[in-house]
């Protein structure tokens, strides 16, 4: 690949300062400025490779320039450490709170239940549950539902929706299944 480049250990530490602990990792950018190599491989392992990210895949703020990104590769063989390295720059989500109401949802088991009943779900009812229980009482259209539960490379339209919608209130029983309401020529919201 023409736009790749790949640094050496001996060539990032002959080229950088020692780094310092009030050293940034990060840092604005001037829209002329021309990153150095040098600035790069600072912050990559060994035999990491970076490539600058399609602009397509980068997020975009209105009355904003364009932001700029870099992909990077690492080794099959590095990536636990890439990783753990990584991970000490994460910042923690805090885990949403459940919704109080008759639907319990464990991401981690991947189930959900209607008052201590398991329901059985497919995989795509059940992001589609897990998502309206985890932001009750908003609105989502169709859109926004496929967008975020089907994925952006998804091709279909808002009846495909509208059908898994009719299977979950199906699978929430009579008692519950008003608890998915439908909001006219807009989507769906989750009400407990």
């Amino acid at each position: 690949m023409a736009n790749t480049r790949t640094f050496s250990a001996a060539a990032a530490t002959a080229s950088v300062p020692p780094s310092s602990p009030n050293r940034h990792r990060l840092r604005a950018v001037a829209p002329d400025e021309v990153v150095q190599q040098a600035d790069v491989s600072a912050l990559l392992t060994p035999g990491a490779t970076w490539l600058p990210a399609p602009q397509h895949t980068l997020p975009s703020l209105p009355g904003r320039p364009p932001m700029v990104g870099y992909l990077v590769l690492v080794p099959a063989d590095q990536q636990p450490a890439f990783a753990a390295a990584a991970a000490q720059y994460a910042v923690p989500e805090p885990p949403p709170e459940p919704a109080a109401g008759p639907v319990a949802i464990d991401s981690v088991q991947r189930s959900a239940s209607v008052n201590g009943r398991p329901l059985d779900l497919t995989y795509l009812e059940f992001e589609l549950l897990a998502h309206l229980v985890a932001h009750p009482h908003r609105v989502h259209t169709r859109d926004q539902l496929v967008t975020t539960v089907w994925g952006y490379g998804h091709v279909g339209d808002g009846r495909t929706v509208d059908v898994h919608v009719a299977r979950l209130r199906r699978k929430l029983g009579a008692e519950h299944r008003r608890s998915i309401q439908t909001v006219r020529r807009v989507g769906y919201k989750y009400t407990p």
